[in-house]
């Protein structure tokens, strides 16, 4: 084989998550967004001893498992989804057997059950983060997604699938306003330009929405006009939610992330309420909550049924972001103690406590690796739900430390917790039973909840 030449082949199986594996000339070969069955075209990008990596050009024929035709006028383009030629059936299989088979890899003699489908395959997000830039270079300004393998070129939503119709309103509405003017888009080779992103929140349980334009400072850009027609969209009955609030985020940073040099509330408020699980959330623009509301309750049923009896016991909820989980365990737990590292997240978990009349939470602004030395109160089990990266070895080695019965461990990245899953099980934890939850209808993403206990 040959670095950059074009080959043809058929893909064997597929590894989490997007890693479609074939063999040629006796080599395994890498091809990322492809399925078992397909008979594929890719140039050869990187050739290695192990695994090389080839870099899809066009599906030949297509696979067994895909059944339908996509629903979205932008699947193929948008980076977002790329499940949508999957039945829902075939995506919750695929996403359970490469679960399945990492875990498989670590772990032995375990309970299995299943894969949780999400209660909506469509329009289920709460959040979106649009991107201002062009389709291509010198091009019309678009407002949405990047294209698909493109670091550099966004596609312009008309009609997101994934998401309620309000934002695919407000999104267009929010283009057409600037499309016209001289505030220029931001380019992230020369950080020139001052439109950036547009950040669209809704709650599913009352309609509440947040839109949140993030700029640079290098123009100044007529917030006040823009706020104007976003309020004639619910006034005239074209939103069918209630804007809360329409916030101005200033953001100088040379990164490609949302954050926040200074906040302005152009109208109304920078927070709307969300409800889970008989729980009130309140959430501001920063945030971090699940994007899948109604997921999310299936979720921690799945995390709350495998923490089992808990009266009169402590609970450290590590990673705990906004409390949602501690909350949810707190009504029942002698005590529930959070720690997490985004000192935000955390004041918004009290201010939620206090919301829900819960006074047995005590929620710790730190790295878990090193709070974890200051308490003094020793837990009775432990709940983790980490970053996509896992849990640092270190931090990995004082929960095994505490020889707590029962740890419940949920992954956003099912290759991460394989890895500490490896770990627990070489420390005397055993993987007793789990399951899969999917948050992410029509992409690769998955949760995956898993019940340790200490061998005896």
């Amino acid at each position: 084989m040959k670095k950059g030449q074009i080959y043809t082949a058929v893909i064997n199986e597929i590894e989490f998550p997007n890693k479609g594996i074939a063999v040629v000339e006796d080599r395994k070969v890498c091809v990322k967004g492809t399925y078992p069955g397909q008979e594929v075209e890719f140039v050869l990008a990187k050739k290695r001893s192990g695994v090389s990596q080839g870099r899809l050009q066009s599906v030949i024929k297509p696979s067994p498992l895909e059944d339908v035709p996509p629903f979205c006028e932008h699947f193929g383009q948008c980076g977002g989804c790329s499940h949508q030629t999957l039945s829902y059936d075939n995506q919750l299989k695929i996403k359970e057997e490469m679960v399945r088979k990492l875990l498989d890899g670590v772990v032995n003699d375990y309970e299995w059950e299943g894969i949780v489908p999400s209660p909506s395959q469509w329009q289920y997000r709460n959040k979106m983060e649009f991107t201002f830039g062009d389709e291509y270079k010198d091009g019309p300004m678009a407002l949405g997604m990047h294209k698909k393998n493109s670091f550099h070129d966004i596609v312009s939503l008309k009609d997101c699938k994934i998401v309620h119709p309000d934002f695919n309103v407000i999104l267009n509405s929010v283009l057409d306003f600037f499309a016209d003017s001289d505030i220029r888009f931001y380019k992230r080779l020369s950080h020139e330009g001052t439109l950036r992103h547009l950040v669209v929140r809704r709650s599913v349980s009352n309609g509440d929405l947040l839109v949140n334009l993030v700029t640079t400072t290098q123009q100044e850009v007529d917030v006040n006009g823009l706020s104007e027609v976003l309020l004639s969209l619910e006034k005239d009955g074209i939103l069918s939610g209630h804007i809360a609030g329409i916030l101005h985020t200033l953001n100088d940073s040379l990164a490609d992330v949302v954050t926040c040099d200074r906040l302005d509330v152009v109208y109304g408020q920078d927070y709307f309420y969300e409800e889970i699980l008989g729980l009130k959330f309140k959430i501001s623009p920063f945030s971090f909550f699940q994007t899948n509301s109604k997921g999310a309750e299936k979720l921690y049923e799945k995390a709350r049924q495998y923490v089992g009896q808990i009266d009169g016991k402590v609970v450290y909820d590590l990673y705990s972001g906004t409390g949602t989980i501690a909350q949810m365990l707190a009504k029942v737990a002698k005590k529930v103690i959070g720690v997490e590292i985004v000192e935000e997240a955390v004041e918004a978990a009290k201010v939620n406590a206090k919301l829900n009349g819960l006074d047995n939470c005590e929620f710790i602004a730190g790295d878990v690796l090193k709070v974890l030395d200051d308490i003094d109160t020793i837990p009775d089990i432990i709940v983790l739900d980490p970053p996509r990266d896992g849990i640092h070895p270190k931090a990995l080695t004082k929960i095994i430390d505490y020889g707590v019965e029962n740890i419940i461990y949920i992954s956003c990245k099912p290759t991460s917790l394989a890895r500490d899953l490896a770990v627990f099980e070489a420390n005397g934890y055993k993987m007793v039973k789990g399951c899969c939850v999917d948050m992410f209808p029509g992409t690769v993403h998955v949760e995956t909840v898993c019940l340790l206990s200490r061998n005896k």
